[in-house]
């Protein structure tokens, strides 16, 4: 859609859009109002349930595991069950009121920004879409939220915690903690909270007017223009939302400063701590009121520079900081030349959707998974292992999605892609398209750089078929002996082919602790477990068929014997036997 060109054209669209616009703002408003204590009920109470009711094992757990853990040295257990024992206790009420204002945050909201979505292009009947979405849907996604954060009480937490207990400690020495430099850390952080906190309070309040007014004339002149977010009809609604919350975002930004001003403040204990001095602690403390202007200067877009000293608080500072520090804080190039709005939209379209990308993962483990169960690499014993609550190291659970993975990564390697090279041989992530939530990149810049050291190892076949059934049966080296796959030729390429299996199940391990991934993952096993099951009942019909037919046979040749004593007989009922075992 063109946006009007013109001032008067520009202005009579808006005012014909501003009756629509507030019609859809007040039937979003009557929805969240309505849904809002139903859905706020349902999260409260099922999440306050979760977190009381697994609150008892949690405790006995987290102690447990700290004791046991190898990679802990005995100071440091003890100073992390004191720290420990003050986040269990604060854990129940903290949790509870985060269920009753997440709550009451999700269910205002998600109608009202369902009644928005509702006239998007692609909607047939746009009344009634606006009429219903974001009613049930939402109850429903309400019981969703409570399954998604039962399974990270759960299985997440229960995954973390084996890590901590079974996990060896590097060169054979636990961590430790130096007890006399505790002190000076403490005293170093407590002084950073402080003297950060009250600094950038009030240099947040005196920069939220810029920011207010800046962000409401940036708005309104996108808004009049129809350019920016409101170029797009879909995205309107949702800009001009923003307009009228813009004043909430403001405060958001502020109280958001005064909270990361504590833990800004508080990193002066790891700054002593880890340089061992409390001179340097407190030249970061000063440095840190720098850094936080500096970089409110960046997202304002105002001038450069603060009129806080930047001091150097490490005794040895890396060559590339000192080179990428004007990037970071000073002015970055995307402040400095930034693009047009017409094409920062295009490109945000283009963005890929993190839970489509893990929709497809799994997409592509139940296609792979299907045909491993007919190979008979996946067993049923596999498959109840992957039901269990501790089925954490399963092939099904770790195995198959690393294998999927490695898939894609030899895939993307053979057809020499930057990024990764999907399924449909069509799609690439890169890091232009690739979602932009940072969580995202723990995951895709690590698989990148896997993707560039298999291509450059240059696998042959054997290597690669070696390669996907050790990561499918890492755990199983009884498993794989039974397969007699060919082992690479040289140790040197058996280690760095055991290095790659290690790293892509750890990844796969890691994320398999976010809430929709357990979610998604008993869909994929219950998925394996019909097919399974339907293999095994082909296989056992197969064989009744046969032997049913087999006795159908000798019961026609031995009627046949006895009924009839000539050599024509004979060859009739051989006849009649062979059509039976066909049949």
């Amino acid at each position: 859609m063109e946006p009007p060109r013109g001032f008067w054209a520009s202005f009579w669209s808006f005012l014909r859009f501003l009756p629509f616009f507030i019609a859809l703002l007040l039937l979003g408003i009557v929805k969240g109002v309505i849904f809002c204590p139903l859905i706020c009920l349902i999260i409260s109470i099922g999440n306050s349930a979760v977190i009381l009711g697994l609150w008892p094992v949690h405790s006995i757990w987290t102690y447990y595991c700290i004791a046991r853990a190898k990679l802990l040295g005995p100071v440091l257990k003890l100073a992390l069950s004191i720290c420990i024992s003050v986040l269990l206790i604060l854990w129940p009420l903290v949790g509870i009121v985060g269920s009753i204002l997440a709550g009451a945050g999700y269910g205002f909201l998600v109608p009202l920004a369902a009644t928005f979505e509702a006239v998007g292009e692609g909607n047939t009947d746009d009344f009634l879409h606006c009429m219903i979405d974001g009613t049930w849907s939402s109850v429903q996604r309400s019981f969703t939220v409570v399954r998604d954060f039962t399974d990270v009480c759960f299985h997440s937490y229960f995954s973390i915690m084996d890590d901590l207990r079974l996990q060896e400690p590097p060169n054979g020495k636990p961590y430790e903690i130096r007890l006399l430099h505790i002190p000076g850390a403490l005293l170093a952080g407590l002084l950073g909270i402080i003297v950060d906190m009250p600094v950038i309070t009030l240099v947040a309040l005196y920069k939220s007017p810029y920011m207010l007014f800046k962000g409401w004339h940036r708005l309104f002149h996108d808004l009049i223009g129809r350019e920016g977010p409101f170029l797009e009809t879909i995205c309107v609604p949702f800009a001009g939302l923003v307009i009228l919350l813009w004043p909430l975002a403001v405060i958001g930004a502020v109280l958001g400063s005064m909270v990361s001003s504590v833990f800004l403040g508080a990193y002066a204990a790891v700054v002593t701590y880890q340089e061992s001095s409390i001179f340097l602690g407190l030249r970061y403390i000063i440095s840190s009121l720098s850094i936080y202007d500096e970089y409110s200067n960046d997202v304002l877009d105002t001038p450069e520079g603060s009129c806080f000293p930047r001091l150097q608080y490490r005794k040895k500072v890396p060559s590339s900081q000192t080179t990428s520090r004007a990037t970071s804080f000073s002015r970055p190039d995307s402040f400095r030349n930034p693009p047009s709005r017409l094409s920062s939209l295009k490109n945000s379209i283009i963005e890929l959707n993190p839970l489509e990308l893990l929709e497809g993962l799994f997409v592509e483990c139940k296609k792979h998974g299907e045909l491993l169960v007919a190979e008979g690499l996946i067993r049923p014993e596999d498959i109840e292992d992957a039901k269990s609550s501790t089925g954490c190291s399963s092939v099904v659970s770790v195995g198959l999605p690393a294998y999927c993975t490695l898939q894609a990564l030899l895939r993307s390697a053979k057809a020499n892609c930057e990024g990764i090279l999907l399924s449909d041989n069509v799609t690439e992530i890169t890091l232009t398209n690739r979602p932009k939530e940072s969580f995202f990149d723990w995951f895709f810049n690590p698989v990148l750089i896997l993707k560039d050291q298999i291509k450059a190892e240059n696998l042959s076949e054997a290597e690669e078929n070696y390669l996907c059934k050790l990561v499918l049966l890492s755990g199983h080296p009884d498993r794989l002996k039974i397969l007699d796959l060919t082992p690479p030729d040289t140790e040197q390429k058996q280690a760095e082919l055991d290095a790659f299996a290690r790293r892509l199940q750890g990844i796969t391990k890691t994320a398999s602790r976010y809430p929709t991934f357990r979610r998604r993952f008993v869909k994929l096993v219950q998925s394996l477990s019909h097919e399974l099951a339907k293999k095994n009942g082909e296989d056992q019909s197969a064989h009744g068929s046969q032997s049913t037919s087999r006795s159908r046979s000798g019961l026609v040749r031995m009627f046949s014997q006895k009924s009839f004593g000539s050599r024509t007989g004979h060859q009739g009922a051989d006849r009649d036997g062979a059509m039976a075992f066909n049949v």
